[in-house]
């Protein structure tokens, strides 16, 4: 079996090293034939390491002594962490060879900032897009933009439908997947201007579009890839996770609010278990950059191990499959629809 190699920045996220580690650890006992180049400060990463020597057996720490502050501007990062930090070295490794994904719980402007820099967009796309894995009710789905740009044109739109349903064919094995248009209603009068050409753009594709699909539509899995800009699709993301955590609470309060709740729950604790499993935000986490000439997965900055371990896992499955290639494919085949639409607009 090849091997995969995967490069770390192990200093990102709120917990570095603590949290990176624990969790290849785990990936590293489900996926033995993953290598990793491991970036950041060697002193803390070898620290963590002398906790899992199989995992120390297949990596290699390449040391930076530069940090990307969590809190820092992306403009700023550059400035200080270009061709130094740990995040830009995982990154370039990616653009080298050296590693088929990078993968960081780092600051995510600066992540998207540097990895634009480092590794330039594909032919065809104006903006990449960060794609998250959404737990639905009949499955998952893909969401894309969830914070990687502010806004889009129609034809920035249509892109993002091309690479999310590059992603559900390479990643979710779906042959045709269906897409939909994140908006405030399913008629054809409702949506921004740029959001009713888009669909009107996506009618006439090749692309297996079903229209228009409101919030809750999305935890239904009315379809399987969801296309919006990243201001409203953080927004959706951060209320979802907020909301299981919510509901997750509600549910501890509830079975220990007196003695035959309690006695409930033990009858019930498997099921209860299972639950919170499938509301945990941890269990779907890893942003997939997606249109650049390279694989790199945001993971959330608080996550635990077992969540890293999950972004890492998305990583490892892009690698694998060739998203680069199919991503270039489906932008080809829709660009002469939207070189049309940019000498002709639609009214």
């Amino acid at each position: 079996m090849s091997k995969t190699v995967i490069a770390i920045d192990a200093m990102g996220g709120d917990y570095g090293p603590a949290v990176t580690i624990a969790g290849l650890a785990r990936t590293h006992n489900a996926r033995p034939h993953t290598y990793f180049r491991l970036y950041g400060d060697a002193a803390k990463i070898n620290a963590e390491l002398k906790k899992h020597p199989k995992l120390a057996a297949a990596s290699e720490v390449i040391h930076c002594d530069v940090e990307v502050e969590m809190d820092a501007k992306p403009s700023q990062a550059l400035r200080k962490g270009r061709k130094v930090s740990g995040m830009w070295r995982a990154i370039q490794a990616v653009k080298d060879g050296e590693a088929q994904a990078c993968v960081s719980a780092g600051n995510t402007g600066a992540l998207m900032a540097m990895s634009k820099v480092i590794l330039r967009t594909q032919p065809g796309i104006e903006r990449p897009a960060i794609a998250c894995i959404w737990p639905t009710i009949r499955g998952e789905s893909v969401v894309l933009d969830v914070g990687a740009n502010i806004g889009g044109t129609a034809a920035q739109y249509v892109q993002f439908a091309a690479m999310g349903a590059a992603y559900a064919r390479t990643v979710f094995g779906i042959k045709k997947p269906e897409i939909g248009m994140l908006n405030i209603g399913v008629e054809e009068m409702k949506g921004t201007d740029a959001v009713k050409e888009a669909a009107e753009l996506l009618s006439e594709s090749e692309l297996n579009f079903k229209g228009f699909v409101e919030g809750d539509g999305i935890g239904r899995g009315e379809v399987d890839v969801v296309v919006t800009d990243g201001f409203t699709g953080n927004i959706a993301l951060k209320t979802a996770e907020g909301t299981a955590r919510q509901m997750a609470e509600y549910l501890r309060q509830a079975m220990s609010s007196s003695l035959l709740t309690k006695i409930g729950y033990l009858f019930a604790k498997s099921g209860f278990a299972a639950l919170r499993a499938r509301m945990d935000p941890n269990a779907s986490n890893g942003g997939m950059f997606l249109g650049l000439n390279g694989v790199v997965v945001k993971s959330h900055g608080g996550t635990d191990a077992d969540g890293f371990a999950t972004a890492v896992e998305v990583a490892i499955e892009a690698a694998d499959a060739d998203m680069l290639g199919e991503i270039s494919q489906r932008i080809e085949k829709i660009q002469a629809l939207l070189d049309d639409e940019l000498v002709a607009p639609l009214d």
